[in-house]
């Protein structure tokens, strides 16, 4: 007689065993009881932001702005394609993107983020073969528009496709194929010219429908968040005439549940620039999770390429420390 079906989490910090503990990286404990359908949404895209303690409401520039506040697209000076990746301690990261200027029309572009969780194996009965294998991930399929709409005001937005896929091979028992697909939108709003040394970020992000899986009573809301952001910039004086100049910029970030405005979190980053040749980057992610603590990271770019990397310290000894790395190109 063939007994309950078990789970051989070999790999099992890469796999569902491991997105259990998603919530607990990403989020407060309100937002770790939420589906790791969602939850997903809250692990941070690109080395630049992550290298600033994730306070990146008020920055832009570049494409990362869709992931934080779209409004910082409006920023771009040009058209840029890139490439971000994160290694954690449970998924392997991806997000590839596309954006472009339109002279009186604004920034337009897309962006595809894959969340890879691996591969499980499914024993049908403890110590027996393998029956069958399942693979668990989130994507994520981004639409964005921002522009400036008066004077130093520019405004942004997301449409956002969200799904969590179970993928079964084989006979998998009580992991069968389950796709949940939703629907979401971020809207953004900064203030301040671009040359500007003081910048102002609103952002409301991840508001939509409720994930569902099985049936409604199951769904689970989005993981809304209200960011409010702010960018300081000062000049440094230049060593030498002939030499690139010299900045530093502060920011940061409160960050609320949609709704609740009783436990705001903050974020704090600091980056000293050569010019845009070299960035050096810190911050640290006051957060009630494990995701809590210090980061730093570096900025590099030669000519139309540049390459954003950063490393994140978490205060808990319990998870492995994420590598985040961008690689973006002007086209």
């Amino acid at each position: 007689m063939i007994g309950p079906n078990w789970l051989e989490c070999r790999m099992w910090r890469r796999g569902l065993c491991g997105a259990v503990f998603l919530g607990l990286l990403a989020s407060n404990s309100a937002v770790a009881q939420q589906s790791t359908g969602a939850v997903f949404l809250l692990v941070p895209v690109g080395g630049r932001a992550a290298a600033l303690g994730q306070a990146a409401v008020a920055d832009g520039g570049t494409s990362e702005a869709a992931f934080w506040n779209p409004a910082g697209l409006a920023l771009m000076e040009g058209n840029e394609v890139a490439a971000h990746h994160a290694a954690t301690f449970i998924s392997d990261n991806t997000a590839l993107s596309a954006y472009f200027t339109a002279k009186g029309l604004g920034v337009i572009g897309f962006s595809a983020y894959l969340v890879d969780y691996g591969s499980q194996d499914v024993i049908a009965n403890r110590g027996g073969p393998v029956s069958g294998k399942f693979s668990p991930k989130n994507v994520q399929l981004l639409a964005s528009f921002a522009r400036y709409v008066y004077k130093g005001l520019a405004f942004g937005v997301n449409y956002k496709l969200i799904q969590f896929r179970q993928d079964c091979s084989g006979d998998c028992g009580l992991f069968p194929s389950l796709v949940g697909t939703t629907h979401g939108v971020d809207v953004g709003l900064q203030y301040g010219k671009a040359d500007a040394p003081l910048r102002f970020g609103v952002a409301v992000r991840h508001a939509g429908f409720s994930l569902q899986l099985e049936d409604s009573d199951q769904a689970d809301p989005l993981p809304t968040k209200l960011d409010f952001g702010l960018a300081y910039r000062v000049m440094l004086p230049r060593p030498a005439p002939d030499v690139e100049p010299l900045d530093v910029r502060f920011l940061v970030d409160i960050e609320n549940d949609w709704g609740e405005f009783d436990d705001p979190q903050a974020r704090i980053g600091i980056e000293l620039g050569y010019g845009d040749l070299i960035r050096l980057r810190t911050g640290y992610a006051f957060v009630d999770s494990g995701a809590s603590g210090p980061a730093v990271g570096l900025g590099v770019k030669l000519g139309r390429f540049s390459v954003d990397f950063s490393r994140v310290f978490y205060d808990s000894a319990n998870f492995d420390e994420p590598v985040y790395i961008s690689l973006r190109a002007g086209i």
